[in-house]
């Protein structure tokens, strides 16, 4: 069954560890298997009406995505963003 990672950044505290992040993080979850459906500020907002940046990625399963989370290669994307944005990631089964 599909699985899908959510991030929501809820703060982005260093615009340059974020880029380096994202260079090496997006490789790394495609070659895991990932597929980006969504990425960025949301168009609406209802509700809490947070306008964080959002970014939807569709696995195979919820192994697939854990394992892609604790690949090496994504690891080091973790490495390189340190402390630059301060966010919240979910890897929620599909239905």
């Amino acid at each position: 069954m599909s699985a899908y990672w959510i991030a929501e950044y809820d703060e982005v505290t260093d615009d340059a560890k974020l880029a380096a992040y994202a260079a090496l993080a997006g490789p790394a979850i495609q070659a895991a298997g990932g597929r980006f459906l969504a990425r960025g500020l949301p168009e609406q907002t209802y509700e809490a009406g947070q306008t964080t940046r959002t970014v939807l990625i569709e696995f195979d399963s919820v192994a697939a995505a854990t394992a892609a989370h604790d690949s090496p290669a994504y690891q080091e994307a973790l490495a390189a963003l340190g402390d630059g944005a301060v966010r919240d990631i979910r890897i929620v089964e599909g239905v």
